[in-house]
């Protein structure tokens, strides 16, 4: 062996684990802080809320840390495992900022009914901006409102206005960013070459048919389903609240995570059925290309 190339070798020996462990170090301390993330966004609402009790606060304690032991080992792992997009940023980081902005403006609004501030006072003030601006006949607003018997409180009724009004127009702004990093920015493609597998590792491209069309349908649902939930669980709470449960929203806590769930969550679905219909578009331009590149060395082949 030549000294050059013994050189070489030494060089990409002694760099290769060094670079190896840089990037296990980072990938640990990026799952990390996304687990205490994770875990703050679930115990936000017993940390500033008054009057918790302590059993509670235990069990709100135990699922904040089993969401973060989760979210550790899902981002600390090589391997994907449930989470889709996890190399395609910025679609999980939209969506868990929504539901963070979405608790964390309706669990000052709640507090401010009991300890209001300037910062309640403010947030409140958005609550009834964007209450007004959505609550209108046959909106998801107005459904959710109905929830609430005829003899409900006054305050009750504004406070789950506001709540709803706030945790929608999140889910619609969030929404629309990402629709404008699909269309201006090229997502997925902007940061490189987009990996099916990690991205998708509940999604089994090998199966099932073509899988254009079954990305396409599977896109479909999310976004029909996800047009459709905010109007159909007012409806269907509104049943359990008559036939089975009354449901008031007299509690603070299970008001936050009940409208953050029917605010966000179809707002999640339609922005997976977004997403999906990209990837297809991607999958159908690049099957394009490689029929065009061999059709054209066929013809190559034939005049030679």
């Amino acid at each position: 062996m030549c000294k050059n190339h013994r050189n070489k070798f030494a060089a990409t020996y002694r760099d290769g684990p060094l670079t190896k462990g840089s990037d296990v170090i980072l990938r640990l301390l990026s799952a990390g802080a996304r687990a205490v993330l994770a875990a703050l966004l679930i115990a936000m609402p017993a940390l500033f809320l008054p009057r918790v009790s302590a059993d509670l606060g235990q069990i709100i304690a135990l699922i904040a840390l089993l969401g973060a032991l989760l979210t550790f080992v899902e981002y600390s792992s090589v391997y994907p495992s449930v989470v889709d997009f996890r190399s395609a940023p910025p679609f999980n980081r939209l969506r868990f900022g929504a539901f963070f902005l979405a608790v964390g403006a309706m669990t000052l609004i709640c507090r401010g009914t009991i300890y209001p501030t300037a910062a309640t006072q403010s947030v409140s003030a958005l609550g009834h901006f964007a209450g007004g601006l959505l609550d209108v006949p046959f909106s998801p607003v107005r459904l959710l409102t109905l929830v609430l018997s005829d003899d409900a409180p006054t305050a009750t009724l504004t406070l789950l206005r506001y709540c709803a009004g706030v945790s929608l127009m999140i889910g619609l702004l969030c929404l629309c960013l990402f629709a404008i990093l699909v269309r201006l920015f090229n997502w997925p493609l902007s940061r490189g070459a987009f990996n099916f597998w990690v991205n998708l590792p509940m999604f089994e491209p090998t199966t099932g048919g073509d899988v254009i069309a079954r990305l396409k349908r599977e896109a479909g649902i999310n976004i029909v389903l996800g047009s459709l939930l905010p109007f159909l669980v007012p409806a269907m709470l509104k049943v359990i609240s008559q036939y089975f449960v009354p449901i008031t929203f007299a509690e603070h806590h299970p008001l936050i995570w009940m409208v953050a769930a029917w605010a966000l969550i179809p707002a999640s679905m339609i922005m997976r059925g977004i997403a999906l219909l990209r990837i297809a578009d991607i999958v159908e331009a690049k099957r394009k290309r490689a029929y065009a590149a061999a059709q054209n060395q066929e013809d190559g082949l034939q005049v030679a």
